[in-house]
């Protein structure tokens, strides 16, 4: 088979923008197919933007070991090229005493995480440093950051195109054949064209899309246990004028699904609160206004001074989750398919949180699974 490149990345997000950097890099051809106009457009455009230190995640599993490592290099990437961000810290905030014992457990999984700098603090602690917050003891993470997610993509875009990888917009992937003699992914642009790409490998890094894509490639969703559940999530921003104010994110001890409804700040020290969490079956970015209350509600758990009158409708993001609602924590799924008679294709399935603080390293786990191919 003549090839056009060593390989095809199928999604022009973070972790596709990562993979497509760290291939060329290190000497593959790459081009990176988008279906939308411009890159990252959807989950990576849709989040709070925040450099997790890695504290939640079971040990040993792909999300605490990506994230860990992806965090040391995204810090070490954002001081050498000049990307927009800030090494903020974050506080998880105890309301009871009860939630003070899970704090503990938090503690003690994230040291095994092997997370630097994770301390207990005291009531006193809380108040001097956060007068606003309403807490009988909190959790240090001085870790915790945040990054402006749309430098961080550029900067990933030049640096694949300065290896030779092309990247391609406005390019839609509707069929991929192949195996162990390459594949051939067929595309059809925004305007109609159609066009095939012949390459060695293809990685599958397509965030909401990337069980359907797996679909393509002939790959059993189901029986492989790779079917997202779209979980939407809203965001609130808090009116400038509101009395209350932050030098740190909060965060609520989690109760149910996802982290709580905590409270972020942008690079221009804007505060917002999310995100809740609602399964979806469409895709659709709109936030319900009357929402307020219940994000008050959630805020004022440990805000008592919240009302909702302060907060406006501010955007939404969609996970591409692997858990179904109510099921138990799911891993990232980062696997080579030799097994499912595809070899050279790389599936990055379920990449939610925290899949911007693990980008950089889930790309270089691509090249390490690529190498023989």
């Amino acid at each position: 088979m003549e090839r056009d490149c060593d390989v095809v990345v199928i999604g022009g997000g973070v972790v596709g923008l990562a993979a497509a950097a760290a291939l060329a890099r290190a000497g593959r051809s790459v081009v990176l197919v988008e279906r939308h106009a411009a890159l990252a457009q959807e989950t990576t455009s849709r989040n709070s933007e925040v450099i997790h230190a890695g504290i939640y995640y079971p040990q040993g599993s792909l999300k605490a070991l990506t994230c860990v490592a992806g965090r040391e290099m995204l810090y070490e990437r954002c001081a050498e090229r000049g990307i927009p961000h800030q090494k903020l810290g974050k506080w998880i905030v105890a309301t009871t005493e009860a939630e003070t014992a899970t704090l503990e457990g938090i503690e003690r999984k994230a040291n095994a995480n092997g997370v630097p700098g994770m301390r207990m603090l005291s009531h006193a602690e809380l108040a001097a440093g956060e007068p606003d917050v309403r807490a009988v003891a909190g959790l240090e993470s001085p870790e915790t950051g945040i990054v402006d997610g749309h430098a961080l993509c550029l900067s990933l875009a030049a640096e694949a195109e300065e290896h030779g990888a092309l990247l391609v917009m406005n390019t839609e992937v509707c069929g991929i054949d192949g195996g162990a003699e390459g594949y051939r992914v067929e595309t059809r642009a925004s305007d109609g064209e159609s066009a095939a790409l012949q390459s060695a490998a293809v990685v599958n890094a397509a965030g909401l899309a990337s069980d359907r894509v797996a679909e393509l490639a002939g790959i059993d969703v189901d029986a492989r246990g790779y079917r997202l559940h779209p979980c939407k999530g809203d965001y609130f921003a808090l009116a400038p004028s509101a009395p209350i104010s932050f030098s740190r994110l909060v965060y609520p001890v989690p109760a149910g699904a996802g982290l709580g409804v905590h409270a972020t700040l942008d690079l221009a020290g804007r505060i917002r609160f999310g995100p809740d969490t609602e399964y979806v079956e469409k895709l659709d970015y709109a936030v319900d206004p009357q929402k307020n209350r219940a994000f008050a509600a959630a805020a004022g758990r440990y805000l008592a001074a919240m009302r909702p009158e302060w907060l406006t409708p501010d955007y939404a993001g969609i996970r591409p989750k692997l858990s179904a609602e109510g099921e138990p924590f799911r891993d990232f799924e980062v696997n080579e398919e030799s097994d499912a008679r595809l070899p050279g294709f790389v599936n990055l399935i379920g990449i939610e949180s925290p899949g911007l603080t693990a980008s950089l390293s889930l790309g270089e786990r691509v090249v390490s699974l690529l190498a023989s191919f």
